[in-house]
């Protein structure tokens, strides 16, 4: 049962719910599954998986010292709300804005949010390369969340623009995060970012290596950033 596996997973993992927040990731996980019946949101269905390798994966970037109260958040690349309705419904004072491609997406994570009550939440359809560019989104956010999108070096060209100065962007990655982190060394100072932490994470039950990234923005990232995906691809920071 899915509840059960939640609150096992959560303990597991040092958080407390409360009651109505146990709800509303059960019902989060209904939708979730309903909704992937018709449309590709998540491989993992088996409802254990999603209450460890997705819901307590997406709470593992959380630390109270790097979420200041009130604080928005953008979650880039969102996809099926993870990490960003995880953490919205553990802190609820956070204004989370859902950033994704796909309208679809955002359509069903709007549906979400309704049906469980996330009313400071924001959504946001575009490229990331696209709208770093518009001054109504560039370092306009305190945090920066991306789960399972890009390497890292590239990452960081489409993440750090968002992030307003001493901001931090949170990358939450898999196996190669400390190569990621060598390759990407050269794009952290172009941009303005500075690595504040490495937090090796192990989940309930799973042996596999993982890690979360807390990168600080020391300095202000070159207007010319983020490029096109071709020149991106053809000349890496």
């Amino acid at each position: 049962m899915f509840q059960n596996d939640l609150i096992h997973a959560m303990e597991a993992m040092g958080f407390i719910l409360e009651e109505r927040q146990v709800q509303q990731f059960c019902r989060f996980e209904e939708m979730l599954l309903e909704t992937n019946k018709v449309m590709n949101l998540t491989a993992i269905t088996e409802p254990g998986e999603v209450a460890v390798k997705h819901i307590a994966d997406s709470l593992s970037c959380y630390d109270e010292k790097y979420f200041p109260e009130g604080a928005s958040l953008l979650d880039l690349g969102t996809g099926a709300g993870f990490p960003g309705v995880p953490l919205a419904i553990f802190r609820p004072d956070l204004t989370v804005t859902f950033f994704d491609s796909l309208q679809k997406r955002l359509n069903f994570l709007r549906d979400v949010c309704l049906e469980t009550g996330l009313g400071q939440v924001a959504f946001l359809h575009g490229r990331a390369e696209e709208m770093a560019h518009q001054e109504a989104y560039r370092e306009r956010f305190d945090l920066v969340t991306s789960r399972a999108v890009a390497r890292l070096s590239i990452l960081c060209e489409w993440a750090l623009p968002y992030v307003r100065k001493d901001g931090l962007f949170i990358a939450l990655k898999g196996a190669q995060y400390e190569e990621e982190l060598k390759e990407a060394s050269n794009a952290l100072r172009i941009l303005g970012g500075t690595l504040e932490e490495v937090r090796p994470v192990t989940l309930p039950g799973l042996s596999d290596k993982r890690a979360v990234l807390y990168i600080r923005k020391s300095g202000t990232s070159p207007a010319r950033y983020p490029r096109k995906p071709k020149m991106a691809a053809k000349h890496p920071l």
